[in-house]
């Protein structure tokens, strides 16, 4: 049994065996990264190139270290320094590193939809690691996975994704994915930072933190993208922090604990406190883990299943 297509583009009709079968293996490599030898042979002789035409750090190093626990060859490409800055095209980079004899590619993008071009280019399997402000699919993956983790379950689930969710990649595939599993979703922030007709995916919108907190069991906190925008959404980061950031003194008005998460970098004093970002509730670190169990799982059940 193997997923159903032979990419992983994004989570948007993604079927809910697929979530299910990628979280499910995903114990099975937790439990590796958890032994003192954290490597096994599963892709050995598979070579996979990692395509980053963006910064990153956490996605970066966490697909990284899964391919290499997988056992496969690993190349690094970033655009700095590459024949991009001299005027070559995405389609010749790819087909050029293809030649090479690459079985997986995995990209990330500024410009939406650059995965999907990929497919059409390359024969090599394809995993979008970020395009734009369209789809994160692993980083809703491990999302899915920590909160199936803390509550045994995710079905019937109440969270909420607060901030930025206009230029937010990681919330559009955490609602997809949510949604799928049977989560009840909504979403928080200014209405400068929320998409027109985002009830449309089923959410509920609000924008009083406060209104939340009551009625959720857990928060995934965006970072505001400042570099996506082009000013004047909200008044000031000192605004944005009174009227939406997480604070234990709102936590504290809660009946009930709330797990919070956040996909990292964190600003901090901004979207979230420091106590809370490293409080009791915090899972933050568990999805760094996390992630790349999950990045493995998908590795896996691309490079062998598939």
């Amino acid at each position: 049994m193997g997923l159903s297509s032979r990419h992983l583009l994004g989570l948007d009709g993604a079927p809910k065996a697929d979530i299910e079968l990628i979280l499910n293996t995903a114990v099975s490599f937790k439990e590796i990264l958890n032994r003192p030898i954290k490597k096994v042979p599963t892709l050995q002789g598979k070579t996979i190139v990692n395509l980053f035409f963006e910064n990153s750090t956490r996605t970066r190093i966490s697909f990284e270290l899964a391919e290499r626990r997988l056992s496969a060859d690993v190349v690094n490409f970033s655009a700095s320094g590459s024949s991009v800055s001299k005027g070559e095209t995405l389609k010749d980079t790819a087909r050029n590193i293809e030649a090479m004899k690459i079985d997986m590619v995995v990209i990330r993008h500024n410009s939406a939809g650059t995965p999907h071009f990929l497919t059409r280019v390359v024969q090599s399997a394809v995993l979008n690691a970020g395009d734009g402000c369209h789809e994160h699919p692993t980083q809703a993956l491990l999302d899915m996975y920590t909160l199936n983790e803390k509550f045994g379950r995710l079905d019937g689930l109440r969270v909420c994704i607060v901030g930025d969710i206009t230029h937010s990649r990681v919330a559009r595939s955490n609602i997809y994915g949510l949604k799928t599993m049977g989560a009840t979703v909504s979403v928080c922030g200014p209405a400068t930072l929320i998409p027109k007709e985002i009830e449309k995916l089923g959410v509920e919108v609000y924008h009083r933190i406060d209104d939340v907190l009551p009625n959720v069991d857990a928060l995934n906190v965006l970072r505001v993208q400042m570099e996506r925008q082009s000013g004047g959404l909200f008044p000031s980061l000192r605004e944005y922090h009174r009227f939406f950031g997480v604070t234990k003194e709102r936590l504290d008005k809660v009946d009930h604990p709330i797990t919070i998460m956040h996909p990292g970098p964190i600003n901090r004093d901004v979207e979230l406190s420091a106590d809370v970002a490293d409080g009791p509730h915090s899972v933050i670190l568990e999805q760094v883990l996390n992630g790349v169990a999950v990045r493995m799982s998908v590795l896996y059940l691309l490079g062998t299943v598939n």
